[in-house]
């Protein structure tokens, strides 16, 4: 992918020198959906991080100054429907608060929508990730719906799945183009 600057960060492929970055948020995701990213050491994250590089819908987010890896997009297209992308983030801890996410998220829609020619991008947000949700919404998506008992990504200490409620937020290129 063609790099994105916005007046902070990078938006560019992922190299295999961005795997302590990676592995700063990946050895315990925050997010549930994260879980089966988790990293076990370094090494897994070198070879995370190659494989992550050759990928242009897995798109690394570092500081301008120091190239340090603050987190990650994703944006994939729909096999049906190729105006269709799902898209989501995920963040290092460490830097939360300082708008990064909202920063990269917005010029990775700039791009969606403008010269990749996307019609609709669709998120997926477990209904406690409130961040992530208020994330969405300053974003201007709208909530679509809320699937109950949708999917699970952990058991509890009796094995049993916890299903977590998901929401789906959405925005058209029609309404980003009227923010």
């Amino acid at each position: 992918m063609q790099p994105i600057e916005t007046e902070r960060l990078i938006l560019r492929n992922f190299r295999e020198d961005d795997a302590e970055g990676l592995f700063a948020y990946l050895r315990a995701p925050v997010s549930g959906c994260f879980l089966d990213l988790k990293l076990a050491d370094l090494a897994a994250a070198r070879t995370d991080a190659r494989a992550r590089s050759g990928d242009d819908q897995q798109i690394a987010v570092a500081l301008k100054g120091t190239d340090q890896l603050v987190g990650d997009l994703f944006a994939h297209r729909e096999a049906e429907e190729l105006d269709t992308v799902s898209v989501g983030w995920n963040f290092n801890p460490a830097f939360a608060g300082r708008g990064y996410a909202f920063e990269a998220a917005r010029a990775l829609f700039d791009q969606l929508f403008g010269l990749a020619g996307a019609r609709r991008l669709y998120a997926y947000v477990e209904d406690h990730n409130t961040r992530s949700r208020r994330l969405c919404e300053r974003l201007g998506m709208r909530q679509e719906g809320t699937f109950v008992e949708y999917i699970t990504f952990r058991n509890d200490a009796a094995g049993n799945p916890i299903y977590e409620n998901t929401m789906q937020y959405a925005i058209l290129r029609r309404e980003w183009a009227a923010r």
